[in-house]
């Protein structure tokens, strides 16, 4: 004889040779086993699984048993379950999986889900999965300034909103592609080239591009930043090479506007805008610098003697008018003069000299030459 105990929450598998007899329930069993032919197997029923190739030989021989101990769970292709315990979501499959649990103690809820049409995941479902998601659930999060496009299997299906989206990745290829919409900015780095008259220089550049059509820009361009850096490298080279290094120091805008021209052209038809385009700085060498400032300093200072010249012609025309019209009007002069002798005044003292028979300006006359003598000696 043998005695077996069943907990609570627990069955038993009792097998004589190998082949199932039947389950034992809860509580004490006696066993006759007078050749030590039967086996019990013990197993933990609350919210447990059973292995599914014995469950496959268990339902072959006993198909009523295994309905009433087992709640099996397959998946189709391009179908997810998700497999609630006691209302609680525990287990995630894929397609083409199969799951065997006890369903004596514990409630078993099946959902599925049909990914064929919609690999969208469902924030509802996002919840029930939060800890097994990492496996089968890819997720991205598009911002404000950003456009997301969606790929499936390499073809591009949809332009997402801002938010958070997830999508199933159970045997297929999703992508989500982030596209920042707003300005950025391109340095284009020293470029190296010969002007018209052979003269090597390096011009650094800045540009700012913005997409506008990001389903056209992800056709068309592979990496946005290098191909328009590139773009723009062509078109200084050329713009450049056909101008003098004059044309090039003094022309600053038109060459702006010619290189603006020049891409604007080439990037119409891509999605991208071109904002703004322009020369940031020109180096030059040691010795052609040191010569252009030569050049430079030259001109200034013939500029200076320009201006001055300038200067002594206008006062040496303004003497000359002066001393016609006080050749042709005496009574100018006289006024002249006694302009010249009021500024005398403020040296020597005030004196009238408005006085009659001109004794203000004999006594003015008679001061000044005791000033001067006195001076002399």
């Amino acid at each position: 004889m043998k005695t077996l105990t069943v907990k609570d929450g627990e069955r038993a598998l009792l097998t004589r040779n190998g082949r199932l007899e039947r389950v034992l329930e809860p509580g004490r069993h006696r066993l006759f086993d007078l050749r030590r032919q039967l086996t019990a197997e013990i197993f933990n029923v609350v919210r447990t699984e059973f292995p599914a190739e014995r469950y496959a030989v268990l339902k072959a021989a006993r198909p009523d048993l295994a309905a009433e101990l087992f709640e099996a769970v397959e998946t189709k292709a391009n179908e997810i379950a998700i497999v609630s315990l006691d209302g609680r979501p525990v287990h995630l499959m894929t397609p083409w999986q199969a799951r065997v649990y006890w369903k004596v103690a514990t409630s078993i809820d099946v959902e599925r889900i049909d990914v064929a049409d919609d690999p969208r995941v469902t924030a509802r479902h996002l919840a029930m999965i939060e800890r097994n998601r990492p496996t089968i659930v890819t997720e991205a999060v598009v911002e404000n300034h950003e456009a997301g496009l969606l790929y499936v299997e390499g073809r591009l299906v949809e332009r997402l909103v801002p938010g958070r989206h997830a999508f199933w990745i159970a045997g297929r290829k999703i992508e989500v592609k982030r596209l920042d919409l707003r300005p950025q900015a391109v340095e284009i780095t020293a470029q190296e080239m010969l002007t018209k008259d052979r003269i090597a220089l390096r011009v650094t550049l800045t540009a700012f591009r913005r997409i506008v059509d990001p389903e056209r820009v992800v056709a068309a361009v592979p990496d946005v930043d290098a191909w328009l850096y590139r773009l723009v490298q062509f078109a200084i080279r050329e713009a450049v090479a056909g101008r003098t290094l004059d044309e090039v120091l003094s022309a600053k805008a038109a060459l702006d506007a010619e290189l603006r021209d020049y891409v604007r052209d080439r990037v119409a038809d891509s999605g991208v805008e071109v904002t703004e385009l322009g020369v940031k700085d020109v180096i030059l060498p040691g010795e052609i610098r040191e010569l252009v400032n030569k050049v430079v300093e030259a001109e200034r200072v013939a500029k200076a003697n320009l201006i001055r010249r300038q200067e002594e012609t206008a006062a040496t025309r303004s003497l000359l008018n002066t001393a016609k019209l006080m050749e042709e009007n005496p009574l100018l002069l006289r006024l002249k003069e006694l302009e010249s002798l009021e500024r005398l005044v403020e040296k020597v003292g005030r004196i009238d000299l408005h006085a009659g028979d001109g004794q203000g300006l004999d006594a003015l006359l008679s001061k000044l030459v005791r000033i001067k003598s006195a001076e002399n000696a």
